[in-house]
């Protein structure tokens, strides 16, 4: 018979004593539970003990977390929260050295548990911790303990960063600036600034004028992968944090400063391999740097602007005032004006009496003149040739330059995600955009000539407009998705994909769909399928036995503390426990957490997982919901809940916990891997029927013969 599942098989164990096996009533108060376990071992005052978790982050056990202990698990009887609390404040004014050094040091461990936490901050701990940092002259270890300590403290949220006093603050800062410091110090005191700045205004304000952008280049440059990481989150932070006015400031300084040059050769090009936290922080560099285009963008031209018309001029005089016979003042007011509506209608205006019309669409608004202007200046005789060779054709087929660059710019800032927020998990970024200054600006001046270069392939006329644009798209997207780590790559690639090879990639995707449909492999498809389908569930589930590190995200901050979750072998059990930095993949005894398949009920994803309900609800959580999920488990239904690094995890992930739940693989990934598993083996089956048409009906069976006499008749075979 089952036990009842208010009862729990628990051991205990205490320093010096015979540990105790127990069943745990659920329903049994705490204290009484204490009173029973200290008896056994004749301890008095059992109000002054608390059990804790063996393995693990050690958590105290609480009236409202009991309900967490399962089957099996090991508990040790300590000192309860509030002794320890009262202990360690007195520990950590203690004049002996060591002794507040280890009591500093035990303070930082105990401070990750919740319930510690808020008992040493209800005796006014951080009171004493501030005093240490204010009034201390130290910078080595006992520092150290003591800012780990403050940080895990923060981390509950019990207390708001704008309590922090402004001798505190200048202190912390004080690290970072100073040189002889230890780095471990330094480390911390840029993650507490990170945590400080998105608080409020007067924060940012504070640290971005103590902590100068020379600073932080300064941190960057150094070879401590960790102190340069924290460093990065600092400046994203502040990046993120500022006013758009603020932000593009920022970023001009950066440029001064030749911040992209220094990270694509000592960050992605560095011997160490980019972690995922960096991978993020350049992603987001890149974001806030891309969308610095973004006024512009949704700016349409203003006609009565004398600086935007001169813009716009200065393409017609670049393009046209050498070749001029005569100089256009020598016209009257309506040959020059009739003269300039030629020019701008040869330079592939639409509205060539009033180019500015043509620009009055936002997106791409004024960013497409500045893209047009920028090549005239920077490429002048590409851009000469480009409207002069067009000049000559006749007019249907000329390619028009502006009307091309016009929708060309909208096209770069669709595919380059101009003017929307940062995702907070996306680690996607483009390695060209730090080896390049003006990378928008180049990238366009490679892509225009790529517009001219295929409207030339395709023998394109005005008709074949959107054609022509909707090829050099997917010339632009299948390049950039092999991630070439300069232009120059970018612009060989892109070119070497022409017109003829847009074409047998597109052929050779319509010919495998046409052969996919034909009536007789449908129905091999059909009977294959279940045979494939078998083959992912399998490959699901030993990539959850292989595990996953996840990140944990707060609505504050993206938090750099990692957990770690796979599937035992035998497929029965999730385990599951917070790593170091750096761990990529724990033993499964060094996982102290578990979930028994057996006692999952339901998987929840997107928008019905509890964890993204807490978050605010902003188009910045968009990425978040898109790779959340949680497993909703045991009779209490607690839920343990997940934020996929990537789509590719989110997809193996919930596939897998579907298959253990006895479900259907319901992400868009199981159909590309079955697409792409039915496709290789019709095509190995069907090898020998290369050029061979597969008709739509099978061929009619014959009628049987009249007699069988043609049979051998092994009766009469000789002996």
């Amino acid at each position: 018979m089952p036990p009842p599942k208010d009862v729990v098989k628990i051991a205990i164990q205490m320093v010096g004593a015979i540990p105790q096996l127990i069943e745990l009533q659920q329903t049994k108060p705490l204290a009484s539970v204490l009173k029973d376990v200290c008896d056994a071992w004749s301890l008095p005052n059992a109000e002054r003990y608390a059990l804790q978790y063996v393995d693990g982050r050690q958590t105290y056990i609480t009236e409202s977390n009991r309900g967490e202990i399962k089957n099996g698990s090991i508990l040790r009887l300590t000192t309860s929260p509030d002794q320890e609390a009262v202990q360690l404040y007195s520990g950590i004014q203690s004049n002996n050295s060591d002794v507040k050094t280890d009591s500093l040091k035990k303070l930082a461990s105990l401070s990750q548990d919740v319930t510690f936490a808020q008992e040493f901050i209800s005796r006014n701990g951080l009171k004493q911790i501030f005093h240490i940092v204010e009034e201390g002259n130290d910078t080595g270890e006992m520092l150290a303990h003591t800012l780990k300590a403050f940080m895990e403290l923060m981390e509950h949220d019990f207390v708001s960063w704008e309590t922090l006093s402004a001798a505190f603050i200048k202190k912390i800062v004080s690290y970072v600036n100073m040189n002889t410091v230890d780095a471990s110090v330094q480390q911390l005191s840029l993650s507490i600034l990170e945590n400080m700045v998105p608080t409020s205004r007067l924060l940012f304000e504070l640290v971005k004028k103590e902590v100068t952008l020379d600073r932080l280049l300064t941190h960057l440059q150094v070879t401590n992968a960790q102190l340069q990481l924290k460093a990065m989150a600092l400046l994203i932070a502040l990046l993120l944090t500022a006013t758009d006015a603020e932000r593009r400031d920022m970023m001009d300084y950066l440029r001064e400063k030749n911040i992209r040059h220094f990270i694509h050769k000592n960050i992605i090009h560095s011997s160490e391999p980019l972690g995922d936290e960096m991978a993020h922080y350049l992603y987001v560099l890149q974001s806030v740097s891309l969308n610095l285009c973004e006024h512009r963008m949704r700016t349409s031209m203003d006609p009565y602007s004398q600086e935007q018309r001169e813009l716009l001029q200065s393409l017609r005089q670049t393009a046209f005032e050498l070749e001029s016979e005569a100089p256009a003042s020598n016209f009257s007011t309506e040959r020059r004006r009739s003269l300039c509506a030629k020019e701008f209608r040869k330079l592939g205006f639409m509205n060539n009496s009033n180019p500015a019309e043509d620009l009055r669409r936002a997106p791409p608004g004024l960013l497409a003149l500045d893209n047009m202007v920028y090549f005239s200046r920077h490429t002048p005789n590409a851009y000469s040739r480009f409207v002069l060779e067009n000049s000559s054709r006749e007019d249907k087929h000329e390619c028009p330059f502006a009307r091309s660059s016009i929708q060309l710019t909208l096209i770069l800032c669709e595919i380059l995600h101009v003017g929307e927020p940062c995702s907070e998990t996306a680690q996607a970024f483009y390695p060209m955009f730090f080896g390049q200054d003006h990378f928008f600006e180049e990238l366009f001046c490679i892509c225009i000539q790529l517009v001219n270069k295929t409207w030339k392939e395709m023998r394109a006329t005005q008709e074949d407009f959107d054609k022509v644009l909707q090829v050099v798209r997917e010339q632009i997207t299948r390049t950039l998705s092999l991630k070439p780590t300069s232009l120059e790559l970018f612009k060989t690639r892109v070119n070497a994909l022409n017109y003829s090879e847009i074409l047998k990639l597109r052929q050779t995707e319509r010919l495998h769909q046409e052969e996919t449909l034909a009536v007789p492999v449908l129905e091999l498809r059909k009977r294959l399928k279940p045979e494939l389908l078998e083959l992912i569930r399998q490959q699901r589930l030993l990539h959850l036995c292989e595990g996953t590190l996840f990140r944990k995200i707060s609505s504050r901050r993206r938090q750099d503390k990692l957990w770690y979750c796979r599937l035992s072998p035998n497929h029965k059990v999730l385990h599951y426990g917070d790593v170091e930095e750096g761990v990529h993949s724990p033993p499964i005894e060094s996982l102290p957490e578990k979930i028994p398949v057996a006692d999952m009920k339901v998987l929840l994803v997107g928008k019905e997982c509890p964890h993204t309900k807490e978050k605010s609800s902003g188009k910045q959580n968009k990425d978040v919901l898109e790779l959340a999920f949680s497993i909703v488990y045991d009779v209490e239904e607690y839920c343990l809940n997940f934020v996929a690094p990537t789509r590719y995890e989110f997809c193996l992930w919930t596939d897998g916990l579907n298959v253990l739940l006895g479900k259907e693989m319901t992400s868009e990934r199981t159909q590309t891997d079955l697409d792409v598993l039915l496709s290789m083996e019709l095509k190995l089956r069907l090898l020998d029927l290369e050029n061979i048409s597969i008709p739509d009906t099978p061929p009619p069976v014959p009628k049987p013969p009249s007699n069988l006499n043609f049979c051998y008749d092994f009766s009469h075979a000789e002996q």
